[in-house]
């Protein structure tokens, strides 16, 4: 099972505001031709699940009419149950992620959308995340919320494997990776020399 992301940073790495406010974006999708959305409703096909954090959740909620048709797992600790109005395609997860992917495999997902900043850190961290479409926007914030943190213990770096960048007329810069970490690098050097 794959899991990945599709997000928008600012030029300065930033996925929101210090307020998580999005209105930087929202004035710059404003710019987009009709019927332009960048690779989205492809990368969506391509998803059975989507995986967003409890913030990203709340968020989404936010917009309105619900934007998803998919399974959605909301993964929270806080929480005992969903907020009223949720979505019936919506499901609390409280587990580890590492059970959280053995669990949709075994139920036959093939690919998932993981959504949101903070959960996107977090399955960096536990080695998860297999690749991630970042569009950078031009813009400069500032300041805000980094769609990159601090690595987990005992993770010194992540390597990202770049497979192919699209530039857009408006401005748009998109690029797709593939993340290697240091335990699955390491293996897949071990093969190649005793090979």
């Amino acid at each position: 099972m794959q899991c990945s992301s599709f997000i928008a940073t600012s030029l300065d790495g930033f996925i929101a505001k210090t307020d998580g406010s999005l209105d930087w974006l929202n004035a710059a999708n404003a710019t987009v031709p009709e019927g332009e959305d960048c690779g989205y409703a492809q990368y969506m096909a391509g998803v059975d699940v989507i995986l967003m954090g409890r913030k990203t959740f709340e968020t989404v909620l936010g917009f309105g009419a619900w934007p998803y048709d998919k399974p959605v797992y909301v993964i929270s600790r806080q929480w005992s149950a969903l907020p009223a109005g949720a979505p019936v395609t919506a499901q609390l997860w409280k587990g580890s992620l590492p059970e959280l992917r053995a669990h949709l495999a075994a139920s036959g997902v093939r690919a998932a959308y993981v959504d949101g900043g903070q959960l996107i850190q977090s399955f960096i961290n536990a080695q998860l995340l297999d690749e991630i479409t970042i569009t950078r926007i031009p813009v400069l914030l500032g300041s805000g919320l980094p769609l990159f943190g601090p690595l987990a213990d005992g993770t010194s770096t992540v390597s990202a494997q770049h497979l192919q960048t699209r530039s857009y007329d408006f401005g748009f810069v998109q690029s797709d990776y593939r993340l290697l970490y240091a335990a699955a690098a390491q293996s897949q050097d071990e093969t190649q020399a005793g090979a």
